[in-house]
């Protein structure tokens, strides 16, 4: 089995804008052992020179041995906020704080070299992305055109963009009278949220339902019905903040309901009449990185859908928005709409730590990256990792890793029975480590010189 995994989704306007490829030179040999099928490993590297950062593409044989280099080496490109492989394509999602990004996709060329694709994509942000049979999804909430109260306080609504790695084609979801895609109200406290992944299984999207609190528009409703008594003083008077913390008078920010866990479930792609699947034994399904939600929904290998909690609402300044739950996971058995008995609480057996992060890693079993700290604590941050053993409901510290780790890796890959993260450290080349669930030990992998960072890291066979 080979698997690389994502996590989030994207944004609003897509334009796609006719280019030509760039160059590229030629790849360094290198040796190792050779994957599975026609193809080769990508890895997409950070190059930080005195005067300027590069970022290449490389391609190697072997996750397992061997060194590769950016120096002279592969291919030249804009980097990327997220890479996602996708069906033996490459996409490299930017995110530009609300300015237009840019998105392309590449491939690897029947000679064994990257190649960028002839179309760009112009995007402003996105929040979250994900996957469904040919298409790349990406989703953010953002402000309705045409749905507006008196006040003029516009409703959130949900904007689907659908990239179709086949066909090099992107298209957007449009709202109607009938179909507004409205995110408001969305779990019936008055609250509009934001989707925090979308995992396919069979022909379902599972997709962490976020509350963020009430919008000017959720507020200001029936002389504001949906703010709960005693909550009043955090409905903000006047406008404030920066970037990602920014709000507007009139806005409520933040969820008035922080002791609940919500998954919405559609039939397929289209985002239109979700079933919600509610437990109070967790709290909500995401990783939190400034603007960023991190998927915490996954499937195992024999369909179930694990739905982990990191609970983060535990840094919310306020008492009344602070959550009482434990970072832990709940159960949504295959082929089900609504949670079973299954819950295990992965903080009891952290030290009071949390997960900023995590993946499936084959089986049963699920890669996290833990935070140093408790998340009631000031400064904690993502550099350990664990393995938890959905079955036996146990979480293991990795053994292996190296001791002057300053960042992980945003993607991992499964194969063999192995799962493999890029692991970024102190003095040192950025290496892929290889970890083996079922002991939870680390082995060191391919290095590469040179760079400062991995940014993404899979497999493509070859497109012709």
């Amino acid at each position: 089995m080979k698997r690389t995994i994502l996590f989030g989704a994207l944004t609003a306007l897509v334009v796609p804008v006719a280019l030509t490829s760039c160059s590229e030179s030629d790849e360094p040999n290198t040796g190792g052992t050779e994957a599975d099928g026609e193809g080769k490993f990508v890895f997409a590297t950070t190059v930080q020179g005195s005067n300027a950062t590069s970022y290449v593409l490389l391609t190697g044989e072997s996750l397992d041995e061997g060194t590769l280099s950016p120096i002279n080496n592969g291919l030249l490109n804009d980097g990327a906020t997220q890479w996602v492989f996708h069906k033996n394509y490459l996409y490299a999602l930017t995110y530009n704080q609300g300015n237009a990004g840019t998105t392309r996709s590449y491939i690897l060329g029947d000679d064994g070299e990257m190649k960028a694709r002839g179309t760009e994509y112009r995007i402003s942000r996105f929040s979250s992305y994900g996957a469904y049979d040919n298409d790349i999804l990406t989703m953010a909430t953002g402000e309705s055109a045409d749905v507006v109260d008196g006040n003029g306080y516009h409703a959130k609504m949900l904007n689907v963009t659908y990239l179709d790695v086949v066909n090099e084609t992107s298209t957007t979801n449009h709202a109607t009278a009938e179909h507004p895609y409205l995110m408001e109200n969305f779990l019936g406290n008055g609250e509009y949220v934001t989707l925090a992944g979308a995992e396919q299984s069979g022909s379902r999207l599972y997709c962490g339902a976020i509350p963020m609190g009430l919008s000017q528009y959720g507020a200001a409703y029936d002389n504001g019905k949906w703010i709960r008594d005693g909550y009043e003083h955090l409905v903000h008077a006047e406008a404030g903040g920066s970037g990602s913390g920014s709000y507007k008078a009139g806005e409520l920010v933040g969820t008035q309901y922080p002791d609940e866990c919500w998954v919405a479930i559609y039939d397929n792609d289209d985002f239109l009449n979700p079933t919600l699947a509610k437990t109070d034994r967790i709290s909500s399904p995401a990783g939190r990185y400034r603007s960023q939600y991190y998927q915490t929904i996954w499937a195992a290998d024999n369909g179930d859908i694990y739905v982990f909690s990191p609970s983060y609402a535990k840094t919310m300044t306020d008492p009344l928005q602070k959550t009482r739950l434990n970072a832990g996971v709940c159960r949504i058995p295959a082929g089900s709409k609504q949670f079973d008995d299954y819950y295990c609480d992965i903080e009891s057996q952290a030290d009071g730590k949390s997960f900023m992060r995590c993946w499936p890693a084959g089986g049963n079993y699920f890669l996290m990256v833990m935070y140093d700290r408790p998340l009631t604590q000031s400064g904690f941050a993502g550099t350990d990792l664990a393995i938890f053993d959905a079955t036996a409901k146990k979480l293991t510290y990795v053994n292996g890793l190296p001791s002057n780790i300053t960042s992980l890796g945003k993607t991992v890959y499964t194969r063999n029975g192995n799962v493999y993260i890029p692991v970024n450290v102190e003095n040192g080349y950025p290496t892929i480590y290889r970890i083996d669930p079922s002991t939870a030990l680390a082995s060191k992998g391919v290095v590469i010189e040179g760079a400062s960072d991995i940014t993404g890291f899979g497999f493509l066979e070859t497109v012709k």
